[in-house]
């Protein structure tokens, strides 16, 4: 008779939130409804004037309060609170299918030479007839750009997970305190191409269109990613870390033949 192991992951889910109450409420809704429940809850209240501390704690998440900072404080202050084997993210005007979290879990368990798992998202609000298109060209404008100049797989910050080792890892390097980075752009860069992110088809995970109808705000956006890739330069010019990267490979390929270690 065949022995079978099962892998169990521990999650803790992060969500950065300023004033959203509301939207946070549906959130945290979508994620008491989850077919793997979370095993904790961390919002982070990056200064709400609102009541969105108190939506948390009647969700039964806990509370961490970031005054300021943007983004990327509340969100590694998020990562620093979580406790358990895996980091998951989304953003408080997400709204997650009921398997994202088994879905997340059973990649994971599935692939342990990834440190994480990220995906695509659709649109949940906005003019029906263009979800599809404008979610196809939104995302696929972020991966493609990005992963060329990361060269590798990008996280996609309202829709990835991290195992909690790879965030101790690099949580001294990454801009908490630079609040016009792309606080996912920043972590990925962190990441790889030392360790590998991967992309999983189905994660599950719904977004609001909101950006796109800011028309100021998008290229603000666009501003702050240059600014996420810049600021590493000239080490991580994209060109050296391509060559980094398939220089690894190439090492991988001429160990694993056992020609050389």
């Amino acid at each position: 008779m065949g022995w079978r192991v099962v892998i169990e992951l521990s999650i803790s889910v992060v969500v950065p939130v300023k004033d959203d109450g509301e939207l946070l409420r549906r959130c945290l809704g979508a994620l008491a409804k989850q077919t793997r429940r979370p095993d904790e809850i961390v919002v982070v209240d990056n200064g709400s004037s609102d009541h969105s501390a108190q939506v948390a704690r009647d969700a039964g998440a806990r509370v961490v309060f970031v005054e300021g900072g943007g983004i990327p404080a509340a969100s590694a202050a998020g990562y620093d609170a979580a406790g358990f084997d895996v980091i998951a993210r989304l953003d408080a005007d997400c709204l997650p299918e009921p398997a994202w979290l088994e879905r997340v879990e059973t990649a994971l368990v599935a692939h342990p030479d990834a440190v994480a798992v990220t995906g695509g998202a659709h649109f949940i609000d906005g003019p029906k007839p263009l979800r599809g298109m404008l979610a196809a060209f939104y995302l696929g404008a972020y991966f493609g750009t990005v992963y060329l100049a990361l060269g590798h797989m990008p996280l996609f910050g309202s829709n990835f997970a991290l195992r909690r080792d790879a965030w101790v890892a690099v949580s001294d390097a990454v801009h908490r305190g630079d609040s016009f980075v792309h606080d996912d752009m920043d972590l990925s860069l962190h990441i790889g191409p030392r360790r590998r992110i991967r992309y999983v088809r189905g994660l599950g995970m719904g977004i609001s269109m909101r950006p796109l109808f800011d028309a100021s705000g998008f290229a603000t956006r666009i501003r702050r990613g240059f600014h996420s890739l810049t600021i590493h330069w000239p080490h991580d010019f994209p060109w050296l870390r391509w060559a980094r990267r398939l220089g690894r490979q190439a090492g991988s390929v001429v160990s694993s033949d056992g020609s050389r270690s």
